[in-house]
């Protein structure tokens, strides 16, 4: 018998703003102003603390963390499309969406700090995972928070995001897989910045896009220009409704750049061409979002003026209560580590508060 195709698969890609914020009138979802200005507020208040946190790493006030610069149109504009009761499962470069779904500045200057109350939200109805630094493994867990919503009977998708290099990881797999074959309301956002650390895209998988990995699981998927707002805009909500409709997962590759380093202990000089970073910052995202504005007549620069200090001034009043000193003792971390006792904790703790008690010597001797 002659061979005879079983199916067929396509990949669409969608922009409606281009590079230089020029919007393509016949896909413009039509937002209303004010909506347009709280995205463009939330994505510069995000890179305004993004890059505070860069500034006091580097003052030795703060822990090694992942900069979200560049990455500001994929998470706000999800964010801001979620209802109440939806789960936002992040990776670690969605500050943006975190702080639009109402978790504080401070909570990520706590957590990079090493301090687990980063993770304490003001309110558990917000529905925002922690910060998930092993690569993949909330994949899964999306997957089941869904499928545990649909169990009971609420009205609730799970997003969840995830890097580019992450798609090579099998708990990506495994949980498209499981999401695919209960049908589980959950939409996967891959962040395809270009870069696994120091693994360029094209070095990290052969895939030709990263969305045609949900093919696979016979799973929907859309392409999207991932420093476009309004693209992201448009993507999200179809997604949103293709889950809430019971009709199971959805994946979104949206495609941007790494600005910034992998963390801040990294050097990305050692392996990216400047140039090519050069040509990606005429790209982001915020100019663009910006640009489009100006052309409706809704920014300017004084506007603009005006929001940068307003952002500045929050961030500020954040690091102000992040360093106003805390009345917990040294060792508070080592309560939370288990369920019950275990004895080489004792050992631990009493290493830990010894090298307090010398570095603490040291700084008397010296003072």
């Amino acid at each position: 018998m002659p061979r005879k195709p079983v199916a067929k698969f396509v990949v669409d890609h969608l922009q409606i703003l281009d590079e230089k914020g020029q919007v393509d009138a016949k896909l413009d979802p039509g937002l209303p102003a004010e909506r347009l200005l709280e995205m463009y507020r939330w994505m510069r208040l995000a890179r305004e603390l993004d890059e505070r946190m860069l500034k006091l790493q580097r003052q030795g006030r703060l822990g090694t963390f992942p900069p979200n610069t560049g990455h500001e149109a994929v998470s706000v504009p999800i964010a801001m499309a979620m209802g109440p009761k939806d789960w936002f499962v992040g990776a670690f470069r969605e500050t943006g969406g975190r702080l639009v779904r109402g978790e504080p500045l401070t909570s990520p200057l706590h957590y990079y700090n090493g301090w687990e109350e980063g993770n304490i939200l003001p309110d558990a109805a917000l529905r925002i995972t922690p910060v998930s630094v092993v690569i993949g493994c909330q994949i899964p867990q999306a997957a089941g928070l869904a499928f545990a919503s649909r169990y009971n009977g609420e009205d609730a998708v799970t997003v969840a995001f995830i890097g580019d290099g992450g798609t090579s990881e099998g708990d990506f797999h495994e949980g498209l897989n499981f999401a695919a074959v209960w049908k589980a309301p959950v939409v996967y956002v891959v962040q395809n910045n270009q870069w696994a650390i120091s693994i360029p895209r094209s070095a990290q998988t052969s895939s030709r896009t990263l969305a045609q990995k949900a093919l696979g699981f016979d799973i929907p998927c859309l392409q999207v220009d991932g420093n476009d707002a309004l693209a992201m805009w448009v993507a999200i909500n179809e997604a949103l409704d293709h889950a809430r409709s019971g009709k199971g997962p959805y994946l979104i590759e949206a495609v941007t750049y790494r600005l910034m380093m992998h963390t801040t202990a990294d050097d990305p000089k050692k392996y990216r061409d400047e140039a090519e970073e050069k040509c990606a910052w005429e790209k982001e995202p915020l100019i663009r979002f910006r640009a489009y504005l100006a052309a409706r007549g809704l920014w300017d620069d004084e506007r603009d003026a005006a929001l940068t200090a307003e952002a500045r001034e929050q961030v500020d009043a954040a690091v102000r209560a992040f360093e106003t000193p805390h009345d917990r003792a040294d060792d508070t971390a080592f309560d939370h580590v288990y369920g019950t006792d275990h004895p080489h904790l004792h050992e631990q703790r009493a290493e830990f508060l010894a090298n307090v008690r010398f570095d603490g010597g040291k700084e008397a001797d010296h003072g």
